[in-house]
C-alpha cells in the first residue's frame, strides 16, 4: 500500500484523481442540469488551456490565437450538425430546401461542394482534429523553420485570428456570418437539447478533458518533455546537441492545435451554436489568461483556471451587469500580481507547506505515544518478584 501511494505521489496522479473526483462527483451532486451545462461549456476551454501549458509553459512558445484553432474545431462539428438539421422535409419552406437557411438567405442553390463531405460524421470527427492541426503546422514551420520566435510569433498569431475573424464574418453565404451556426438540434438523430443528453455530454466532455491531461502528463515525464523544457531554457545548447528544435516546437504547437479543436467541437455539441465571437483576438488573450490564472506549468492547475475566471465570468455579470469588466479585470490582475505561478504555485508554495507545518506535530506526536502490547507478549507476563533484601545493611537487620 506504501509504494501504492509513493507510485501516485511520484506520477503526479493524486491532483489528477481528485479533480476526477470533482468533475465526475462533486459537480453533478451539487449542481442542477442548468449550472451543471455552464460547467460543461467551461470544460471546453479547458482542452485549449492544457494546450497552452504545452506549447507556452512546456515549449515556450506564447501563441495569442488559439481561438482559431478552437473556431475550427467547432465550425467543424457545426457543419455537421446544421446540415443534418437542414434536410428537405425541415428546410420545405426555403427558395431551395434541402441546404442551410443562412445559404438560402443568400441566394445560393446548392450546397457548395467543399460542405459535401460533412454530410457524414465521421470525416467531421477527423476535420475536428485535422484542419486546426494542418492550420497549425503550416503557420509554425513556416516561422520555427525561419527561427520565429517569441514577441514576433505571439503577434503573427493574433494576426491569423483576425484574418480568420474577418474571413468568416465575410463569406456569410458559406459560413453563417456574424450569426454564426445556430439552431443545431440533433446528432444522428439524438437530440442534444435534452436534460439526458446535456449530462451525457458533461460526462463526455470530463472523461475526455481527463484522459487528455493523462496523455499531457505522459508526454511530460518522457523524454520529450525533458527535451521541451531544455529547449525552452536553453534552445541553443539543445540545437548543438542535434535536436532539430523547429520540428519539436511544430509538434507541440500543431499538439496544442488539435486539442483546442477537440474543444471546440465539444463547445458546439453542449451549446448548439458556433460564431466567429470565439475565434478573434478576445477570445484568444482569454484563453491565455485561462492558463495563466491556474499555472502555465500545470496541467491539472489549468483546469481550475479555466473554472475559476470563467465562474467569476458568470458571477459578476449576474450580480454586477454594469461593473463585471471592471471586476474581471481586478480578479485578473490581483491573482497575477500576488501569484505569478497562478494557483498551482500558491498551492505548491503556500497551501502544501502550510499543510506540513500543521500535520507535522500530529505526526510527531503519534510516533511518540507508546504503542499497545498483545496479552501473550512477553512484556505482559508477571512481574518479576522484588529482590532479597540482604540480612542487615551497615550492621542493622533488615
Amino acid at each position: 500500500m506504501n509504494a501504492f501511494n509513493a507510485w501516485i505521489k511520484k506520477s503526479g496522479l493524486a491532483s489528477v484523481l481528485l479533480l476526477a473526483a470533482v468533475l465526475l462527483v462533486v459537480f453533478p451532486l451539487v449542481f442542477d442540469i442548468f449550472r451543471l451545462n455552464l460547467v460543461g461549456k467551461y470544460l471546453t476551454y479547458g482542452f485549449v488551456a492544457l494546450g497552452l501549458v504545452m506549447v507556452w509553459g512546456y515549449g515556450g512558445v506564447l501563441s495569442l490565437g488559439q481561438g482559431v484553432f478552437f473556431g475550427l474545431g467547432g465550425y467543424a462539428m457545426a457543419m455537421f450538425l446544421k446540415l443534418e438539421a437542414s434536410d428537405p422535409i425541415s428546410t420545405k419552406i426555403q427558395s431551395t430546401p434541402g441546404i442551410p437557411d443562412f445559404m438560402d438567405w443568400n441566394q445560393l442553390t446548392a450546397l457548395p461542394l467543399w460542405w459535401e463531405p460533412f454530410n457524414y460524421l465521421p470525416f467531421a470527427l477527423f476535420a475536428v482534429v485535422a484542419v486546426p492541426t494542418l492550420l497549425a503546422f503550416i503557420v509554425s514551420y513556416a516561422m520555427f523553420k525561419r527561427r520565429v520566435g517569441g514577441v514576433y510569433f505571439a503577434i503573427i498569431t493574433q494576426a491569423v485570428a483576425l484574418i480568420l475573424t474577418v474571413l468568416i464574418i465575410g463569406q456569410q453565404g458559406y459560413t453563417g456570418g456574424v450569426n454564426g451556426m445556430t439552431d443545431l438540434k440533433t446528432l444522428l438523430g439524438w437530440d442534444i437539447r435534452t436534460d439526458s443528453a446535456r449530462y451525457i455530454l458533461y460526462y463526455v466532455c470530463s472523461c475526455l478533458l481527463l484522459a487528455t491531461v493523462l496523455l499531457c502528463l505522459w508526454i511530460q515525464k518522457s523524454k520529450l518533455g525533458t527535451l521541451l523544457l531544455a529547449m525552452r531554457d536553453k534552445e541553443d545548447r539543445v540545437r548543438f546537441s542535434g535536436y532539430d528544435v523547429a520540428m519539436f516546437k511544430v509538434f507541440v504547437f500543431c499538439l496544442a492545435a488539435a486539442l483546442s479543436g477537440i474543444g471546440g467541437a465539444l463547445f458546439t455539441l453542449q451549446v448548439g451554436f458556433m460564431s466567429p465571437s470565439f475565434v478573434g483576438i478576445v477570445p484568444s488573450i482569454e484563453m491565455v489568461i485561462y492558463a495563466a490564472v491556474g499555472g502555465r506549468m500545470s496541467l491539472v492547475g489549468a483546469v481550475y483556471g479555466t473554472l475559476l475566471v470563467n465562474f467569476g465570468k458568470t458571477y459578476f455579470s449576474e450580480s454586477f451587469p454594469d461593473l463585471w469588466l471592471f471586476l474581471m479585470a481586478a480578479l485578473f490582475i490581483g491573482v497575477t500580481m500576488a501569484f505569478p505561478d497562478g494557483l498551482a504555485g500558491l498551492v505548491e508554495k503556500q497551501i502544501k507547506p502550510w499543510l506540513r507545518r500543521r500535520l507535522a506535530p500530529r505526526a510527531a506526536k503519534a510516533d511518540a505515544s507508546p504503542t499497545a502490547v498483545p496479552a501473550d507478549h512477553p512484556a505482559q507476563a508477571a512481574p518479576k518478584a522484588p529482590a532479597v533484601l540482604p540480612a542487615s545493611v551497615n550492621g542493622q537487620q533488615a
